[in-house]
């Protein structure tokens, strides 16, 4: 069976609306290393999203899943409870940089980590109002979408979304504002729109991820855990892709000099295995009522195995100084880029959670053109990136932290050779590349 004929299946028995980016079909797959069906190698930047900072099928990540299907594979944990869910989140609750008595549950995705870190927010205020930022994602639920700062392709045709949901700018990017300009639309809108009294939550990124990498800095934060403080409103961090290393701390929130209340985990939370949580302060946590949390195949058995092998391999293998060398070299490579390519705007990240951002070099305009030729070019050299930012202009990096040294070198080789390629005259069609 050849990619191409699979492709015509796809086109013919699923929905467009899942957007499909590679033109080619997964067989099997090694730590750093996809091969497709017809047996071309390619080296992975994209992790399945940040799903994979462990790597395609770690050897721990697999032992703890096989094991775990020969005892049982479900009884839903709000109805069967298990020992291992137990002692997961126990683990989380010693990790996540809160402060005070923590508590946690589990979900299943990223979105519905997010919704209910939203719920259980309301629960504890008794309010209803949230306040996220420009550039932001969330996820695809409805909630989700109306927190998202993104209109295409996510929001495009599916509202009206939930209201009481308002958007501040975010600060960071060649193109982006303040802190000052964040902190000020900030008491606008509390002029104006919402009284704080009436916000239950503030949600952040401490790095955006789809928005393009943008880093939050120190200054925001604590000026926005003030707010809270000051207003009884719940500050919640999503970490759902900055989460488990990829910033070279277990958790971004690590690099700053506040706290969050509530924060949200998915992604390489459970290896490639879907696994989401939330944990925060144990009294904003246990304010919801019984059966107010939960899902069918929340905390899924499998995936709770594979957390828990997932954060071994995280300290036994060093995982957090790995992400912060690779991401240094990484970084010092793209710096010298920038001197050469008028067309990089900006690099930005930290650890190994690294974007680069193109634009046109006659105006400054934001070029997802160009974003998606060298994209394009590094595809059709076996290395897989992923574009992001709210004008698809960025490309980041997300190659999983256990990548061996020289297949490392040789990608960042071949990103140089398709980098080489914004010398060249753009192709006539030439457009962004989305997943």
């Amino acid at each position: 069976m050849t990619n191409d004929q699979i492709d015509q299946r796809r086109l013919a028995a699923a929905s467009r609306g899942v957007g499909v980016m590679c033109g080619f079909y997964a067989d099997r797959a090694e730590n750093a290393t996809l091969w497709d069906v017809e047996g071309h190698a390619y080296t992975d930047f994209a992790a399945g999203i940040a799903v994979l900072n462990t790597g395609h099928r770690h050897p721990r990540v697999m032992q703890a899943v096989r094991a775990q299907l020969d005892r049982f594979t479900h009884t839903a944990y709000q109805i069967v409870p298990y020992e291992s869910a137990v002692a997961l989140l126990e683990r989380l609750n010693a990790l996540v940089p809160i402060d005070g008595p923590v508590k946690s549950a589990l979900f299943t995705t990223g979105a519905e980590a997010v919704e209910n870190a939203i719920k259980i927010a309301r629960a504890h205020t008794r309010r209803s109002a949230v306040v996220a930022f420009g550039g932001g994602f969330h996820g695809r639920t409805f909630m989700g979408l109306a927190l998202t700062g993104k209109v295409a392709p996510y929001k495009t045709g599916f509202g009206p979304f939930p209201g009481e949901v308002y958007h501040l700018p975010f600060p960071g990017g060649p193109r982006g504002g303040s802190v000052a300009d964040s902190l000020a639309a900030l008491e606008r809108l509390f002029a104006y729109d919402v009284e704080p009294q009436r916000v239950a939550a503030i949600i952040i990124e401490p790095v955006q991820g789809e928005g393009g990498f943008n880093v939050a800095p120190d200054e925001l934060l604590v000026a926005l855990r003030r707010q809270c403080d000051r207003h009884g409103i719940v500050l919640i961090a999503d970490e759902v892709q900055s989460g488990f290393g990829r910033t070279g701390r277990m958790f971004a929130f690590e690099h700053y000099s506040v706290r969050p209340d509530l924060i949200t985990l998915a992604k390489s939370l459970a290896g490639g295995l879907p696994l989401s949580a939330v944990a925060g302060r144990a009294d904003i946590m246990d304010a919801p009522a019984p059966g107010g949390l939960g899902g069918t195949y929340a905390g899924n058995p499998l995936a709770v195995a594979a957390a828990h092998a997932v954060i071994d391999v995280i300290a036994d293998e060093g995982l957090l100084a790995r992400s912060q060398q690779l991401g240094a070299r990484l970084l010092a490579l793209l710096s010298q880029w920038r001197e050469r390519y008028p067309a990089i705007a900006d690099v930005r990240g930290l650890g190994s959670m690294l974007a680069v951002e193109f634009v046109d070099p006659a105006d400054g305009r934001p070029s997802p053109e160009r974003a998606a030729q060298v994209q394009r070019a590094a595809l059709q050299r076996g290395l897989l990136l992923l574009s992001c930012g709210a004008h698809g202009n960025a490309i980041r990096f997300l190659y999983p932290l256990t990548i061996g040294d020289a297949q490392f070198d040789a990608a960042l080789a071949t990103l140089d050779e398709a980098l080489a390629t914004l010398q060249a005259p753009m192709p006539a069609a030439a457009g962004a590349v989305t997943a």
